[in-house]
């Protein structure tokens, strides 16, 4: 059905990195990027524009966007969000969504990956010793930093600095000029690795969920539609939160099926239980 096959994949920010080779291996398609597609008009980590949409609305019209733009059928694209996770509150999250889309085949296909592997933070700073600290604990310059005036503030805003060298030099102006600098971590998928990990493991997602063909019409994309939680606890046997079954279904021609222990668990830790860990 894709096999060579040109694809768009709508990024700026050199997703394709991660993303091409496994679309080009597992399916056969010839994966292509433009630079003429700036996709911070669907908004921007530092907020200098706001993300109007949802995420999963944000990713469908920026794929939808590149692919009428440049003339391509087939497409992909990702959109990242960033905050506390929804279970683990203490701790924060990347949640990246990824779609593929067939207007050939009239076929859309949409993943979504959960990570708690992320460095996303920021903090106002006002020493230098303070600063080497926190650029230590988010591994810059590895991974990209941005300083800004305040949290809220999108004035005064400096991206891209890649070495100690400038980034001291930007923080004792600022440090000079306001007292104290909010730094933060560049969550662009370019300036940090920890993230395009996560993107390249929904890339993997997202083709398995492909090569996911309904058992009543062979449509690709016979993926999870909804859950039923209540996986008992292995101490008290008490339901919990966590996923017993899934259901899967297809867009196509309305079947389902449900699968029982889809992560492959009978049982969950009782740190996981409202009984258990209040």
């Amino acid at each position: 059905m894709f096999e060579g096959r040109k694809l768009i994949i709508a990024t700026k920010h050199k997703k394709e990195i991660v993303i091409a080779k496994h679309l080009n291996e597992k399916l056969g398609v010839n994966c292509q990027v433009s630079e003429d597609f700036d996709t911070d008009v669907f908004g921007t980590f530092t907020g200098e524009k706001e993300r109007a949409l949802s995420p999963l609305d944000t990713v469908r019209k920026k794929c939808l966007m590149a692919m009428e733009k440049f003339g391509y059928d087939l497409g992909v694209a990702s959109e990242g969000s960033f905050g506390p996770h929804p279970a683990l509150f203490f701790i924060p999250a990347d949640e990246e969504f990824m779609v593929f889309i067939d207007k050939k085949n009239n076929l859309e296909i949409t993943v979504k990956k959960l990570s708690s592997d992320t460095n996303f933070s920021g903090r106002s700073i006002k020493n230098e010793q303070d600063l080497e600290k926190y650029i230590k604990a988010i591994q810059f310059p590895s991974h990209g930093i941005i300083l800004r005036k305040s949290r809220d503030s999108n004035e005064n805003i400096i991206k891209d600095i890649d070495s100690i060298e400038q980034l001291k030099k930007h923080f004792k102006s600022m440090v000079d000029l306001l007292g104290e600098v909010y730094v933060e971590t560049d969550m662009r998928a370019m300036n940090n690795p920890t993230r395009m990990k996560v993107i390249e493991e929904t890339t993997l997602k997202l083709i398995e969920a492909i090569k996911s063909i309904c058992p009543n019409c062979s449509t690709p994309g016979f993926v999870p539609i909804n859950h039923i939680a209540g996986l008992p606890c292995s101490l008290c046997g008490l339901p919990t939160k966590s996923i017993k079954i899934e259901v899967l279904g297809c867009k196509k021609c309305g079947y389902e099926m449900e699968k029982i222990f889809p992560n492959n668990k009978k049982e969950e830790d009782p740190q996981y239980c409202d009984y258990c860990n209040p």
